[in-house]
């Protein structure tokens, strides 16, 4: 069983698929494979090109559940935990739909959105704070990020982020 408060980097969730005439049927097995106590669900649509993060929380960090409804994103969790041998570490992920990820606590999370209609699921360990709220800037040169986005579309708030070093 993966627990989801004890993973030091992102897991790849293996999902139950059925799939007939009408469309399909996804099942994430989190009961079976998965103890991960979710305070908050969010539902999150995105145009193509949209980058969203790098983001997490100084207090209150999250461990995170991105599940893809609809679409394909390009996905990207970072280790900001500054005496982890891992520190700075990059992980990618392109998922589908009906695939998902879990991102623990201490990481930086975004992706962007590769579809031309994206939606997706984030279930959340702690609720969301917005004044304790940070994240790194998608452009940022010492990580050199590769989002596979030409003409990214990004809010005002991601495009003003502070860079990796500077977290």
């Amino acid at each position: 069983m993966i627990i989801a408060s004890k993973l030091k980097k992102p897991h790849y969730l293996k999902q139950i698929i059925y799939n007939d005439y009408r469309g399909n049927l996804v099942e994430v097995p989190f009961k079976k494979s998965v103890k991960f106590n979710f305070k908050k669900c969010i539902t999150v649509t995105s145009k193509k090109n949209v980058i969203r993060g790098l983001h997490f929380q100084k207090k209150f960090p999250q461990n995170k559940i991105i599940f893809v409804v609809k679409g394909s994103i390009n996905d990207f969790a970072v280790n900001i935990t500054k005496n982890s041998k891992n520190f700075g570490k990059i992980y990618n992920f392109k998922l589908k739909t009906g695939e998902a990820l879990i991102i623990p606590k201490n990481f930086a999370h975004g992706y962007s959105s590769l579809a031309k209609e994206n939606i997706v699921i984030y279930f959340l360990s702690k609720g969301w704070h917005p004044k304790h709220e940070s994240g790194i800037i998608w452009n940022d040169k010492f990580l050199k990020i590769n989002w596979g986005v030409k003409k990214p579309i990004l809010s005002k708030k991601d495009s003003l982020l502070k860079t990796f070093l500077e977290i």
